[in-house]
């Protein structure tokens, strides 16, 4: 049974995610509150698997509520939001800076058209972030800047590379963030990002990873061609592709290991279509999707990266790489940006554009 803590200052909104959640026999809410505050005194007494978070609280929001739980009973938590305003949105992902897990749209009430689907989501998410082990965040300022340069790169001999792909789901926001914040401004690749995430959310995540950027970052459009130093998100319910000449093509294909947009497809885009000039990176998720093509990338001749499992909150894809012989490297975020860097920095490369 997955004990919830339910926080949420809303009562009419509490009270129907708790009905939700209690009608789900694997789940019980053992607990709600109202604010931040309580919330952080709910954990300690109730001790929950999973928390679910609003935002938007009187006293203290759910931005430094999930920062100071993370700091000190460290738990799985789900940001659950009714706001659909972007702007609004990027904050949910300062909250998964501080160590939530997921976000997602709260459910649609009953008798709408979308409430068994939504009222799903929730359920399973909370069932799967019940797996996860956390660790505690200690205190920190902002992260220092890191000067990096290709002679501590960790490359072993150059390589010719025109695109970076990179493939992420559970806990990979902040890792994705961490990595596109240490590239520089002269950063001479695209960069294409699939990132699982709730349907909904994915120009917040483009908002929240341009604040900290210094590369131009875009929801990816069909038709559009790739240009060096920008980064490209692929949106909601769209696999992406790109094509020979570097065009972004989104269709509507099946979804792949359950997901669209899937990294399987992407990557394997790119193994048709650069000759191996790929660098191509599996960040933090659950499952295994990219797993397989990461090997056919590899084998291909391109250069292959995995996260490492120490700073992988889910080493599900990228473990699943690592068990393929699938990554050329396993490394930490900080390091990947420093390959990625050292790549870009090699002479053939700023040149191939």
């Amino acid at each position: 049974m997955i004990k919830v803590l339910v926080v949420e200052d809303s009562p009419v909104v509490r009270e129907f995610l708790i009905h939700v959640l209690d009608a789900d026999p694997g789940i019980r809410v053992i607990g709600s509150v109202s604010n931040g505050e309580e919330a952080i005194e709910a954990v300690k007494h109730y001790r929950p698997d999973v928390i679910t978070m609003d935002i938007h609280m009187p006293k203290m929001d759910g931005m430094e509520a999930t920062r100071r739980i993370m700091e000190t009973s460290p738990t799985p938590i789900v940001i659950v939001s009714g706001s659909t305003d972007p702007h609004e949105n990027t904050k949910m992902f300062r909250a998964m800076e501080a160590g939530a897990l997921a976000v997602l749209i709260r459910p649609t009430g009953i008798g709408h058209p979308n409430h068994e689907a939504s009222v799903r989501e929730l359920v399973q998410t909370v069932k799967l972030m019940s797996e996860v082990k956390v660790v505690r965040r200690w205190p920190q300022t902002r992260p220092r800047s890191v000067l990096l340069s290709p002679q501590n790169a960790l490359v072993e001999k150059p390589a010719i590379v025109k695109v970076v792909a990179m493939g992420a789901s559970t806990g990979g926001p902040p890792v994705l963030q961490t990595i596109l914040a240490m590239l520089p401004r002269d950063f001479p690749l695209p960069v294409l990002i699939v990132q699982h995430i709730a349907s909904g959310f994915v120009t917040s995540f483009v908002e929240w990873l341009a604040q900290s950027s210094k590369l131009p970052v875009h929801v990816a459009a069909h038709g559009e061609h790739i240009a060096p130093g920008h980064v490209y998100v692929a949106p909601d319910e769209f696999q992406m592709k790109v094509e020979r000449g570097g065009i972004i093509a989104l269709t509507k294909d099946e979804p792949e290991n359950g997901l669209r947009p899937s990294v399987s497809y992407l990557f394997r885009s790119l193994v048709a279509g650069y000759d191996g000039r790929v660098a191509a990176v599996l960040l933090s998720g659950m499952g295994r999707d990219g797993a397989e093509e990461l090997r056919l990338l590899k084998g291909n001749g391109a250069v292959t990266i995995a996260q490492d499992k120490d700073s992988s909150v889910v080493h599900g894809m990228p473990g699943e790489a690592i068990k393929l012989n699938a990554a050329a490297y396993i490394l930490a975020p900080d390091k990947i940006a420093a390959v990625l860097i050292g790549l870009a920095s090699c002479k053939n490369n700023k040149e191939s554009w």
